[in-house]
This record gives structure tokens, C-alpha cells and sequence, in this order.
């Protein structure tokens, strides 16, 4: 008797909570939507997502805008080995992004046969 007791508070415990979280949840995200919260937050993450200009691309690599593909490379494969062995996983990936961002700038369109 008692442990069906008990359990019945639990269940009615855990139906409560669940519905006041719920209530909560809604109310913060009109509370959000009316100060502006969500909009900032989204315009936050667009910011952090752009793709790396060509400028900032140049500068990572250390490239002038002058460089050949073929220099370009070869920075890229240096820098790249550099941080591998004993750089940090972060400046790689910069190395790598600079180096995806100015490869559509040297590519050759392909040629119908």
C-alpha cells in the first residue's frame, strides 16, 4: 500500500514539474521574442558562420595577391605540416580554410571535350 502510494506521488510529482518546465519554456521564448533576445542570438551565430574573405584568407597564408597557385600550395602544405606536428589544431584548420577560400579564385573552368 504504501509503495503504491509513493509511486503515485511520484508520478503526479513528475506530471507537475514537467508541466510548470513546459509553462516556463513557453513564457521565455515569448519573453524572447519580445525583447529581441532571439533575433540578436540568431544574428550572432550568422556573424559567426560567414566564410573567410579573400583578404584574410591572403594574410594567413602570408600571400600576396600576386602569389601563384603553385605558392600558394606550398604555403599551405608548410604551414599545414607545421601545426600538425607540433601547432595547434585551431591555426590548421585556418591554414585549411584560407587555402578552401582561394581555390575557386585559381581554378581553371573545365573544358567540354
Amino acid at each position: 500500500m504504501a509503495g503504491r502510494l509513493l509511486a503515485n506521488l511520484l508520478v503526479m510529482g513528475g506530471t507537475i514539474m514537467g508541466r510548470a518546465m513546459l509553462q516556463a519554456y513557453r513564457k521565455a521564448i515569448v519573453n524572447a521574442n519580445q525583447t529581441g533576445a532571439a533575433q540578436e542570438a540568431i544574428n550572432g551565430i550568422r556573424r559567426a558562420s560567414k566564410a573567410m574573405t579573400e583578404q584574410e584568407a591572403r594574410q594567413i597564408l602570408g600571400i600576396s595577391e600576386k602569389s601563384t597557385w603553385e605558392e600558394i600550395v606550398q604555403k599551405y602544405d608548410t604551414m599545414f605540416e607545421r601545426n600538425a606536428k607540433n601547432g595547434s589544431f585551431y591555426l590548421q584548420s585556418k591554414v585549411h580554410r584560407a587555402k578552401e577560400c582561394l581555390e575557386p579564385l585559381y581554378q581553371k573552368p573545365d573544358v567540354p571535350n
